[in-house]
């Protein structure tokens, strides 16, 4: 047992994968209520000796937070800016083999119910399946559940994996909108 696994038993947490093997995927995480939503998830995905990037606010990545946030797979996004993240990310999974990259589509721990659509349009673009995880703190567990094919209907999409989603508790349940 490694070090992530040991620390989620001995907090009482239990993360599982129930996707099939997959070279490349968008891993759409939700609720996301706390900053622990972050430790939880890195925790959950090394325990069973996975890695996956991750989308994160920029304002994070100042020194020496900044240099282990990179080193563990982050990128950082500008809010407000004109810079196109979706086209980035997509010549990110267009050069390479192997590629997991993490997404919170809420985009802020406070309740929003207008979810970023931009996971959708990089796994279309890409041409790569979205994973649904999920980390529910009332059932103490996280997962890795179910695969999901993005169309050319973004808002059905997202209607749909926001249904997917309404039985999950986060940390703050009242942070958690749909």
């Amino acid at each position: 047992m490694n070090i992530a696994a040991w620390l989620l038993k001995k907090k009482g947490w239990t993360f599982s994968v129930k996707i099939p093997p997959t070279p490349k995927c968008v891993v759409c995480v939700a609720p996301h209520t706390s900053n622990w939503d972050f430790i939880i998830g890195e925790l959950a995905i090394h325990s069973v000796g996975m890695r996956a990037g991750f989308l994160m606010k920029d304002t994070w990545f100042f020194f020496p937070l900044g240099y282990i946030l990179k080193k563990m797979g982050g990128i950082p996004v500008k809010q407000h800016s004109h810079t196109n993240v979706t086209d980035s990310v997509v010549r990110a999974f267009n050069a390479t083999d192997k590629l997991w990259i993490a997404v919170t589509p809420e985009g802020t721990r406070s309740p929003n119910p207008h979810w970023h659509k931009g996971f959708l349009h990089i796994a279309r673009d890409a041409g790569v399946p979205v994973a649904l995880a999920f980390i529910d703190y009332e059932k103490r567990m996280a997962c890795i559940d179910r695969m999901f094919q993005p169309s050319n209907d973004v808002d059905a999409d997202m209607a749909e994996i926001k249904k997917y989603y309404a039985g999950f508790k986060g940390r703050y349940p009242e942070k958690f909108a749909l």
